[in-house]
């Protein structure tokens, strides 16, 4: 069995999800386990491996955490990504920022809230939401848009929240909704976009 191991302690988004890539890019092993230090790049290198035909399991040693992903020898290590010609249309929203313009904080934090509530009228063509920075305070436990963004969810709108951003607040452990992602996810997004709104 090809197996590889990979140390990412002390690396900041997205090099450790870079480097598990370049290693299933070079030798695609079978199985992989990689060592981080905090709890973004622990979901980030998990869910990257699951889409790459990986099981994973996830093991706390101190203050690090093992992620080791298995695969049968036969299946590809292909990482799928969606074409640009599977939908007509996708847009993708960038939330920098927990209001919406400036001027005055309380009006700003209402626009906001009005904003993503309408965002359902857009309909199938609302792709994806991306929080980083200041936007990652919509994603956790009792932010005021918390139900809103749960129902867009349901409703199959992907949501993606900066883990580095997370960290950064200390909020990790209150995110309520939407997957932890990297910078080499957001990139990504943007890329498969058809249109980009940003809010930063």
């Amino acid at each position: 069995m090809k197996e590889e191991q990979l140390d990412c302690r002390g690396l900041a988004c997205p090099a450790p999800v870079l480097k598990v890539k370049d290693i299933l890019d070079r030798s695609s092993p079978q199985r992989v386990t990689v060592v981080v230090d905090n709890a973004a790049a622990k979901e980030n290198v998990s869910r990257f491996l699951s889409r790459a035909g990986y099981q994973v399991q996830v093991q706390e040693d101190g203050s690090d955490y093992v992620v080791v992903g298995a695969r049968e020898a036969q299946e590809s290590c292909e990482v799928l990504v969606p074409s640009k010609e599977a939908e007509a249309s996708r847009i993708l929203v960038l939330v920098g920022t927990a209001r919406l313009g400036s001027g005055d904080d309380g009006l700003g934090a209402k626009l906001m809230e009005n904003f993503l509530s309408t965002l359902k009228e857009m309909g199938p063509a609302l792709w994806r939401l991306v929080f980083l920075n200041g936007g990652v305070h919509l994603t956790v436990q009792d932010s005021p848009v918390l139900p809103t963004l749960q129902a867009l969810e349901k409703d199959k709108v992907s949501i993606l929240v900066c883990g580095t951003c997370l960290n950064h607040f200390g909020l990790m452990e209150k995110k309520a909704v939407g997957e932890t992602t990297n910078m080499l996810d957001i990139v990504t997004s943007m890329q498969l976009a058809d249109r980009v709104i940003s809010l930063t």
